[in-house]
């Protein structure tokens, strides 16, 4: 592509390919999409976006367009691979001048640059690395800032590689300039703290900006560049440095704006060196060690004492409980039982940890965590008030704990409680102790402390399991609580409910059930709605505990699921309504067909609910699931859902649709036990098996649910759905043996098997193409014994049920072997005989035994040759089966089931599905 000429062109197709119009954008992203193999095209792409004169979406493009080149042309092993020639003028093109005025083309430029350093450097590219470094120190702003930036990325990228060779490389390099981007970074730094106590905005911006992205270089080189970092002084210099700057800038903060862009960077830059020290304690523990006096001193100092008072922001606490968390709970500072398998390093961080964790340190952290952080916030009650739905899904960590101020707190109160539990239970207690009795409402502080202090307890209850009777607290103390009506103790009713929840699976009578059933179903008729949200979710850890007992539970039942029904109603946030379904979905599968009587109004309420959650997927998997647990405790009664039911399993089944990808799982699990409870089939329910074969096609992990719904079409109604789906079934069938494991092989089939045992005439007639490869494994010896194991199963079935089609199929392979009928029949008798010890199962063993003692009538010497080896087995299978009749003293089949029997069902047991009836009228 020559350079002159072709600016011209690619420009206007760039140009056009900007356009909104898309009759022009079309053409122009194809000619594209030619001309990224051609020579010479991205030196013309250079050329456009380093020309500021141009516009700036032609140069945008014109970079992401190079930017993806990179990805697909660079690498020399690529297709249409660009020339060295060519590379070479492209990497000196890139870096000959850094003085981008546009930020975000600045940025893009920046990181191609880094995707070749990543392929190139340093080998192809050693004077990347120098130059950016002369660059740096450019008095330009703007040259020293574009440099900057793409050093920062360049170091970023190089950091990111793993394999041995490129981590030896990157250790060089980062020994190589490590003081060169220390000095850089206390340049910029100092800069920055003079221009604060006397430059403009515009300064203290400029120069907060350039230490920004050096410190950004630091931690990279910090925390990737060095094999064993506390050896070199540099970096252990650079680390220890980073308290005392931290002080500067937190006291910087007083003289810079709560609300401008000075600010914002500030907040980042104080944020960053927090996550140098994280890093470097996750990356290098022991290297570490030197640091974890200082790092828990200033963190306990601004955290938990009036020093950081006016300075800290909530971002900051948060990193700061981050690292005194990682610090307690980092596995390299535990030492064994034992205390001399330890290693030393081990020992030392352990001592300094002991030695700084002392009784009044642990006290002052436990109760300024509870009586500080625990509090209920202005912001918080203001939220509960306004939006009481967007609070609860706030409670329940909706943002992760490690960048959200309340769970970061409740996560570091019960590892510190944990890890120092016997220091901190008598501290705990006592705060328990002072709050005895009821709290006056008119005193809402008082409120607000009594339920942190509740917060603490639930939160330190499997600690707290030997030093609290918790069932007198509850009747004494807990209950009266709930009681209180009065709209300002709604945090304590919420907080005692919730405390509930915590203790059910840790410490709770049995027999106190029923009274806590009685004030969950009064809380769910409460005013405030937080409460009842945090009612329903104590309701289901209740009956998800081990020791939920369903005879305690039934009374409350309808009052229950009636005021569980009328808050789904009432809710409108897609979370909450959710949170509220799983809550009904687990007290259905619970109390199982004991639900009937009650679901009615929720029956008709899912498909309103269904048709409204259009735009959300995870609500719709939420409505699934409930749907799922209702057909479970339905069973056939579930018939009359089918108009709503069937098109639902279509959507969530069908692969041609966008949402399968979230509701797939879900929706064959309801497809399936839709078919495990349906009485009888209908054709809508024949007609949803139209699904299954591009479900087949992906052969992905929900492979063994398909095979469990074909299995279910099969028991359900095997003449009509092998009518109407054998030949395509068999032909998916085919294809997947062909590349599918040992055990997909099984299940396929198992799916043979049991159309055979359902239907012996239409089963081996629709299966026919499968039954070759079968005789073909047992004649020539399936080396694994649980396939050997199904193809004797398979074989059996149409020896025993269809011998007119077993001598058709034995006519057949004998031409495919080019043997004698009964050559070939006498070496599957002696392979069958032989690999019996294959079956495990005692119904194959049995199976096996009477197909071989059915052809014993025959006069056909071959099988009279085979005789003692088929009664032999025969006997075997007949020790198998028999047992011993305590009442009569005789010998009989155990596997011989009569229909007078019942299995009696239990309580814990559920009760048998259709499919259950119809697999034992089938035994």
């Amino acid at each position: 592509m020559d350079l002159n000429s072709a600016s011209t062109v690619v420009l206007q197709v760039l140009t056009q390919a900007t356009s909104q119009d898309t009759a022009v954008l079309k053409p122009a992203e194809e000619q594209l999409k030619q001309w990224e193999t051609q020579p010479g095209f991205y030196s013309v792409l250079l050329n456009i976006f380093t020309n500021h004169t141009l516009d700036i979406n032609v140069r945008w493009l014109a970079v992401l367009y190079f930017k993806n080149g990179i990805d697909r042309y660079w690498r020399r092993v690529a297709p249409h691979a660009l020339s060295e020639e060519e590379k070479s003028t492209l990497r000196a093109g890139l870096i000959t001048n850094f003085n981008e005025p546009v930020n975000q083309i600045a940025t893009q430029i920046a990181v191609l640059i880094a995707k070749v350093a990543r392929l190139d450097c340093p080998r192809q590219w050693p004077e990347l690395i120098p130059t950016l470094i002369e660059s740096v120190k450019v008095q330009d702003d703007l040259r020293q800032h574009r440099a900057l930036l793409t050093f920062y990325h360049v170091t970023k990228t190089l950091a990111s590689k793993r394999l041995a060779a490129d981590r030896k490389l990157f250790y060089d390099l980062a020994s190589g300039i490590y003081n060169f981007a220390c000095s850089l970074w206390n340049h910029h730094t100092d800069t920055f703290l003079q221009h604060v106590s006397s430059g403009g905005e515009a300064a203290v911006l400029s120069s907060l900006e350039r230490t920004l992205l050096s410190l950004k270089v630091l931690r990279k080189l910090t925390v990737n560049g060095f094999v064993e970092p506390h050896k070199n002084m540099e970096v252990m210099g650079f680390l220890h440095g980073i308290f005392d700057r931290l002080k500067q800038f937190l006291e910087c903060s007083r003289n810079i704006g709560t609300d401008n862009v000075c600010r914002d960077r500030l907040e980042k830059t104080i944020i960053l060196f927090t996550k140098v020290l994280l890093d470097f304690l996750d990356q290098h523990p022991f290297s570490f060690t030197p640091l974890i006096q200082r790092s828990l001193e200033f963190s306990v100092s601004y955290v938990f004492t009036e020093v950081g008072e006016g300075v800290t922001f909530e971002r900051f606490i948060v990193q700061c409980m981050n690292l005194i968390k990682m610090i307690v709970k980092n596995y390299a500072y535990k030492p064994s039982k034992n205390f001399e398998d330890s290693s030393p390093e081990t020992l030392e961080a352990h001592k300094i940890k002991m030695a700084f964790f002392t009784y009044p340190t642990l006290t002052e952290i436990c109760r300024r965590l509870v009586s500080h952080y625990f509090l209920l916030t202005e912001e918080e009650l203001t939220m509960w008030e306004e939006d009481p739905e967007g609070f609860t899904v706030e409670e329940t960590g909706g943002d992760s704990w490690k960048y959200s101020l309340r769970p970061c707190t409740e996560v570091l109160f019960i590892d510190i409680f944990h890890e120092y539990n016997q220091t901190l239970t008598p501290v705990l207690l006592e705060m328990m102790q002072t709050l005895q009795g009821p709290t006056n409402v008119e005193d809402m502080n008082a409120l607000l402390i009594k339920d942190a202090v509740y917060n603490a307890v639930g939160l330190a209850a499997y600690e707290l399991f030997d030093s609290v009777d918790f069932d007198q607290w509850f009747k004494n103390q807990l209950l009266p609580e709930l009681q209180v009506i009065h709209n300002r103790y709604k945090p304590l009713r919420r907080r005692v409910i919730w405390l509930i929840g915590q203790w059910i699976s840790v410490k709770f009578k049995s027999d106190l059930r029923p009274m806590l059933y009685e004030a969950i179903c009064n809380l769910l008729q409460d005013q405030d709605l937080v409460v009842r949200i945090e009612t329903a979710t104590t309701l289901k850890l209740t009956v998800d505990d081990f020791e939920f007992r369903t005879d305690q539970f039934l009374p409350y039942l309808e009052t229950m699921f009636t005021l569980l029904f009328q808050l789904l109603q009432q809710v409108t946030e897609c979370d909450t309504k959710m949170h509220v379904l799983h809550v009904l979905s687990c007290v259905i599968e619970r109390v199982n067909i004991q639900i009937r009587p009650y679901v009615g109004c929720l029956v008709q309420y899912l498909p309103l609910l269904w048709k409204q959650s259009e735009e959300h997927n995870m609500l719709r998997c939420a409505i699934l699931t409930t749907l799922i647990h209702l057909v479970q405790g339905l069973g056939a009664d579930s018939k009359n859902l089918y108009p709503f039911l069937l098109p639902v399993i279509q959507l969530s089944t069908d692969v041609s649709q966008p949402p399968h990808v979230y509701l797939l799982e879900d929706g064959l699990e309801l497809w399936l036990v839709t078919l495990e409870n349906s009485p009888c089939v209908t054709p809508e329910l024949l007609r949803i098996f139209q699904n299954m074969s591009p479900l087949l096609e992906l052969s992905s992990e929900n492979l063994r649910t398909c095979f469990k719904i074909i299995n279910g079409y099969i028991f359900l109604s095997s003449t009509e759905f092998l009518q109407t789906y054998a030949v395509g079934l068999c032909q998916s069938f085919c294809e997947l043996l062909k590349e599918i494991t040992t055990e997909g092989q099984v299940q396929v089939l198992k799916v043979v098997e049991n159309a055979l045992k359902v239907n012996p005439v239409l089963g081996p007639q629709m299966f026919q193409p499968i039954l070759p490869c079968v005789f073909r494994g047992i004649i020539e010896g399936e080396r694994y014994p649980v396939v050997m194991s199904t193809y004797l199963g398979v074989m059996g079935r149409v020896l025993l049920q269809n011998t007119s089609f077993f001598s058709s199929l034995l006519n057949e392979m004998a031409h495919k072997f080019n043997q004698e009928m009964d050559q070939l029949l006498g070496n599957m008798i002696e392979m069958w005989v032989d690999r019996m010890d294959n079956i495990t199962q005692p119904e194959r063993r049995k199976l096996s035994a009477l197909a071989l003692l059915s052809l014993l009538p025959s006069d056909n010497s071959v099988i009279q040759d085979k005789f003692c080896g088929i009664i032999n087995i025969s006997v075997e299978g007949l020790h198998d089966v028999m047992t011993e009749d305590p009442e009569t003293g005789t010998y009989k089949d155990c596997m011989l089931m009569s229909h007078l029997e019942e299995p009696k069902v239990t309580e814990d047991e559920e009760p048998p599905t259709e499919q259950d009836k119809r697999k034992k009228m089938i035994i």
